[in-house]
């Protein structure tokens, strides 16, 4: 089963992700924040890590940063899911090493049909 990181500061996004996900058939793991998402990665070993951006410490471009600079993780896909709606947000996004843009207000689909695509 394929394991997807939720790193989302906002609980009631990451609680609907997290559904969303589930439904699905997707075995989720949540981070409130980018130093807790750094800790579930190493003991958990996702498959998939979807951040939201703009979260207190380390924002998710931080992390996606920290990831894909480590061997371990530097294959890790990363889905940014963010109200940075911007092209230059999404550009420096994928700058940072994010496989994967969503922006808020997102859907199901949209959420569903990026982890499938990261995901295999």
């Amino acid at each position: 089963m394929i394991k997807v990181l939720v790193v989302e500061d906002t609980v009631s996004e990451q609680e609907l992700i997290s559904l969303y996900l589930r439904e699905a058939g997707y075995s989720v793991i949540n981070a409130s924040n980018g130093k807790e998402a750094l800790s579930q990665v190493e003991s958990q070993k996702p498959d998939v890590v979807v951040t939201d951006v703009v979260m207190p410490g380390m924002n998710g471009f931080e992390l996606c940063r920290s990831l894909k600079k480590n061997p371990v993780t530097e294959k890790l896909p990363v889905i940014a899911c963010t109200s940075k709606n911007q092209e230059l947000d999404r550009l420096w996004g994928m700058k940072q090493g994010v496989d994967m843009y969503v922006t808020k207000p997102f859907t199901r689909e949209e959420i569903l049909r990026a982890v499938r695509a990261v995901a295999g």
